[in-house]
């Protein structure tokens, strides 16, 4: 004859309500503390904005030049190289880590899938100032040396000759499209270098993201495409790819974070220059490398003020994202898992 089953002492009504009281106010400081923070942040961003902003006003993005001599301070170069290295290294990382999240989910057996899952994200680890003298050393010779090569008047003279036309443009501060993409003689620093070394740097995140989320994706998915007769390539386009993806924008919105803010290597290798981007090789500056690199020598009041606005346009900027990033995580999220 079965034992009945002892249940578990009860506890007292008193002692559960008052547990769950105290519990329900730790956790309601520990979010207040979160959002105290956010709005504390803002005020003292917006108060020590408030000298350039009230100079420039809305003239202050949309204005190119950047002279601390003069006192003339414009962001519209900065919003454009920050713009422009984070999107171009997101388009060239995101096929690369989605394909190796595949290689490392799908096609590596276990005995090597795990140890290029941890290279993968070693790379995440190393400190961004390692990345910086990594491209200064090795990949900036190796883009002046081609540089040199590619403009040589003897072996291509009607190179040298486009060059030569985009360089009184360049003078001008003027351009166009060939121009934009006509590499310019230098020491191999400049706007390609950042994007390169940026590629490398955001690669981990959306890599990592992306092959933890396929391999969530449900046994059930794979067999019932496998048994219909799909290929491997169809299981993972119709099947796997489909459902993962919100998960995998996720992790490509948090690359993007890390780009728009990354500071250090970028601001080793891009070459520190206000002035608009006038090729895609040239050099260039984004807001968060003028930030390490003026804000210590900042000592006039509008100088100093219009750093810190470049660190407030770069905050917003990073909600913006977050905020478009939900939204299309939620869109993109099957409705089976929607909460």
């Amino acid at each position: 004859m079965t034992q009945p089953v002892k249940s578990p002492p009860s506890i007292p009504s008193r002692l559960s309500s008052r547990s769950d009281r105290v519990f329900e106010i730790v956790i309601l400081l520990l979010a207040s503390i979160i959002a105290l923070i956010f709005v504390l942040s803002i005020y003292q961003l917006a108060k020590e904005s408030w000298p350039a902003l009230q100079k420039f006003g809305l003239s202050f993005f949309t204005q190119r030049t950047w002279n601390p001599v003069e006192g003339t301070y414009g962001a519209a170069s900065m919003i454009l190289g920050t713009l422009l290295t984070s999107l171009a290294a997101l388009v060239i990382s995101v096929p690369l880590a989605i394909a190796s999240a595949l290689f490392v989910a799908e096609y590596a057996p276990k005995w090597l899938a795990n140890p290029v899952g941890y290279l993968i994200e070693l790379l995440a680890a190393v400190p961004s100032v390692v990345y910086g003298l990594w491209a200064l050393f090795v990949i900036a010779p190796l883009l002046a040396k081609w540089q040199t090569t590619f403009f040589n008047p003897e072996l291509y003279p009607e190179r040298f000759a486009t060059y030569t036309r985009c360089a009184e443009l360049w003078a001008n501060n003027q351009t166009n499209l060939q121009c934009f993409f006509t590499p310019s003689s230098g020491a191999g620093r400049g706007l390609a270098l950042a994007i390169i070394i940026l590629t490398v740097m955001i690669l981990p995140y959306t890599a990592s993201v992306a092959r933890d989320v396929i391999r969530l994706v449900p046994a059930d998915q794979r067999e019932a495409m496998y048994a219909l007769g799909a290929t491997k390539w169809e299981v993972i386009s119709r099947a796997i790819l489909p459902y993962a993806r919100a998960g995998i924008m996720g992790g490509v919105i948090l690359a993007l974070g890390r780009a728009l803010g990354e500071t250090l290597a970028v601001a080793m290798v891009i070459g520190d220059s206000q002035e608009i981007v006038k090729s895609f090789w040239g050099n260039a500056s984004t807001m968060a490398s003028v930030i390490a690199n003026q804000f210590g020598d900042a000592q006039e009041t509008l100088h100093r003020s219009s750093v810190v606005t470049l660190g407030l346009t770069l905050f917003f900027l990073s909600v913006l994202v977050n905020y478009v990033a939900r939204l299309i995580i939620t869109r993109l999220t099957p409705k089976g898992i929607q909460q």
